[in-house]
């Protein structure tokens, strides 16, 4: 790390280098919200490592952050990207995440790949409580974090007081392992009275690594500084100490005894990697025509140093594909291969580009693997068991890819024109089929109804929507077949906003967003008997049916009951089942305002036939007249779905919540306290109210809620609301 106070030479700018082994990799993670100033960071690192120039341009044209023109309009990140740099001979890959919470599938996909994460937290926006989420999803699986505080040439930047908030936000277990390796070091105050942040001090090296000109510079302290290293030195020591294998150093500390700062830097690295102790650090951009931003030699050191190789992250749990559990070594090059896709896009030019990280064995271009996916046809993907050949494999850097000859374990590599291959799913050998466990990926809640705007684009709609769930599988496609609608399933207003421009300006298809419509029902609330008469003789052979029913309503979930009463064989039986399916193709297309009809019972009690004029036909007509009549005397009820929905909150939000979901004509069943600081509030609420809730819900909760949802059953609609219901369709009350 930055106290070793050596001299570190950066990778050949530009190269596409293959690793060798595992212990020569690193891979990080940037998580933060939006604007936090993560991808700014990753190019500042990028240009110290000698990645890009001093213009921040790649040998070969654009910036590390060149990825999608979509980001380019929208002015935010909205996919993960990867950036790889070299440092002391290590082989880093950085991945940097959105920030925005629509696309937390790319920032899950982002955890998937990584060892370590990075935490960026804007020092004059503090921590949001959806970055202290993924900190806490981070801690239950013991992945190892540092914290970067940005934006310190703020006027309001406080990097003390940063460092506070982020021992509170993060350190709930213990505080004291949340502490910072460098202090900054401020310039004079200028006009506004705003001293910036000019260079570091290190509290383990107590040197001082002065920045302003634009180069890393290392020079004493003065004694004026000592008192304040000191008491912030003193403190970062016990917190190491406290992370320290050897059980006998703080009592030797304790002690008075001087501990070698190379026993603290080692034990630090220790206490990083195994997750128990998390630095913060500070970073700001290079200034026009600088070689170095501020703080970027530390980070790389930290990331070299302290952060855990690709050997030390655990194997997610991998199965044969007929599900019996394969016990694999970590990160074993010469081991069975299994990689994982962990994003999938489209390029114009090469087409389909597959990110995989390669959890065990060696990934080669031109050797055929299987592709082993989860089945997830309940999002609209394609269940697929394929084989397919690998293309060439390369490393992105912005916008360009550029070829390497081979990617090992522990390793992240694009791979291209894999057909099949969709974000989740597992390459392995041709003969030795495996599959990796899913990640845990958030259900898309937000609905957008859409329908073709022409008739070339409805030729261009279907293919077009495959591959747009096949890059996003926090994306859901359904083709609703009681209301005929196609629903895009988004996380939120930016995600469907994403997909909409994606199919527009990548497959070439316009689309129109119209209202989307919730599936309903429609029931009798009461007994009601109906005369069906089919009776026609003019002109060639005629038509005769006549049939008598009664309907009474059944309790819910009974569906159409069918019974036949008929006596004396007044409708032969012939033509018995003719009525039924006349009845039920009727009930399908409903009896008031065009909702199916469920959850009654149909008797047939009488009817008459003609010996030569009646027909299934004429049967079937009479049997759909009869119910519509039997619903124009009855009371029909309008039903709507009711979904059983369970709110993720803080404590802070609950009554706000709560008193919403009342709003929403909910009915809150119960609360449950889970885990520290939380509420689980399950309530049951009309289809109709929640529609926008995934919206609703992050601004009432400022982001820190989540909610699922679960179908229930369909019940009577308030009298007001299906009266407009039934206008809007066209039919009298």
């Amino acid at each position: 790390m930055g106290d070793k106070a050596q001299t570190h030479h950066p990778g050949a700018a530009g190269r596409a280098k293959a690793a060798d082994h595992p212990a020569s990799i690193r891979n990080v993670v940037l998580v933060g919200h939006s604007g936090s100033g993560k991808t700014t960071l990753v190019e500042a690192l990028a240009l110290t490592a000698g990645a890009v120039n001093r213009a921040g341009r790649v040998e070969d044209g654009g910036t590390v952050s060149d990825h999608d023109d979509i980001e380019h309009r929208q002015q935010r990140s909205v996919q993960l990207s990867l950036v790889p740099v070299e440092w002391d001979g290590i082989k880093i890959n950085i991945l940097d995440t959105p920030g925005y919470a629509d696309f937390v599938g790319e920032l899950r996909a982002g955890l998937r790949a990584a060892d370590a994460a990075l935490f960026v937290v804007s020092a004059s926006d503090g921590v949001d409580g959806s970055t202290r989420m993924v900190w806490e999803e981070c801690q239950a699986v013991g992945m190892p974090r540092a914290i970067v505080v940005t934006h310190l040439e703020s006027a309001r930047a406080d990097f003390e007081e940063m460092t506070r908030v982020c021992a509170q936000a993060f350190g709930a277990d213990d505080p004291d392992a949340v502490l910072p390796l460098y202090l900054p070091l401020r310039g004079p105050a200028g006009p506004d009275g705003h001293a910036p942040v000019t260079g570091l001090v290190g509290l383990l090296s107590q040197k001082l690594f002065d920045y302003s000109t634009g180069e890393r510079k290392e020079s004493e302290p003065g004694e004026d500084q000592l008192p304040d290293i000191d008491r912030a030195r003193d403190r970062l020591i016990e917190g190491i100490i406290a992370e320290s294998e050897d059980e006998t150093l703080m009592d030797r500390y304790l002690g008075g005894e001087r501990v070698d700062v190379k026993t603290l830097v080692q034990d630090l690295e220790r206490a990083v990697a195994r997750g128990t102790f998390f630095p913060v650090l500070a970073a700001a951009p290079a200034a026009e025509g600088a070689r170095q931003g501020l703080g970027t030699v530390e980070l790389l050191e930290l990331i070299t140093g302290g952060f855990p190789t690709p050997f030390e992250h655990p194997m997610p749990g991998v199965t044969t594909i007929d599900g019996r559990t394969r016990e694999l070594q970590a990160c074993d090059t010469e081991g069975p291969l299994v990689a994982e896709v962990v994003k999938t896009s489209s390029d114009p030019y090469v087409g389909r580009i597959s990110l995989v990280r390669v959890f065990s064995g060696t990934l080669r271009p031109d050797e055929t693997v299987h592709v082993s996916g989860h089945g997830l046809t309940d999002r609209g993907h394609e269940d697929h068991d394929v084989d397919e050949k690998i293309g060439a494999l390369s490393t992105p850097f912005g916008k360009q890819q550029r070829p390497v000859t081979h990617a090992v374990a522990g390793d992240l590599v694009s791979v291209a024109k894999l057909g099949r291959a969709e974000t989740g799913d597992t390459l392995s050998a041709k003969d030795d089929p495996l599959l990796m466990e899913p990640w845990r990926m958030p259900d898309p809640l937000l609905p957008l109804a859409i329908q073709a705007h022409s008739k070339a684009d409805e030729d261009k709609l279907s293919q077009g929507l495959a591959r747009l769930v096949a890059e996003d599988p926090t994306m859901r496609l359904e083709q609703n077949q009681d209301t005929h609608q196609v629903v895009l399933w988004c996380l939120g207003e930016a995600h469907a906003d994403v997909a909409l421009e994606r199919l527009r300006s990548r497959y070439g298809v316009q689309v129109d967003v119209v209202p989307h419509k919730v599936s309903l029902r429609e029931t009798f609330a009461v007994k009601a008997a109906g005369r069906g008469r089919h009776v026609k003789q003019s002109g060639g052979h005629g038509q005769y049916a006549i049939c008598e029913i009664e309907v009474e309503p059944l309790p819910g979930g009974s569906g159409i009951e069918f019974v036949d009463k008929v006596v004396g064989g007044a409708v032969p039986r012939q033509f018995i089942p003719s009525v039924e399916k006349g009845v039920r193709a009727q009930a399908a297309r409903g009896v008031a305002a065009g909702y199916p009809l469920i959850d009654v019972r149909i008797t047939l009690l009488d009817g008459k036939a003609h010996s030569v004029d009646s027909s299934d036909a004429a049967f079937q007509t009479a049997g759909a007249l009869a119910l519509r009549e039997a619903a124009a005397g009855a009371r029909i009820h309008l039903l709507e779905p009711v979904a059983e929905v369970g709110v993720l909150v803080p404590d802070d939000y609950v009554g706000s919540v709560m008193s919403d979901l009342s709003s929403r004509r909910g009915r809150v069943l119960g609360t449950e306290q889970v885990g520290s600081g939380r509420t689980l509030i399950r309530a049951e609420v009309p289809e109709f109210e929640i529609g926008r809730y995934a919206i609703d819900l992050r601004s009432l909760s400022h982001g820190t809620a989540r909610f699922d949802r679960a179908y229930a059953r369909h019940e009577p609609m308030p009298p007001q609301i299906a009266e407009r219901i039934r206008e809007q369709a066209g039919e009298s009350p």
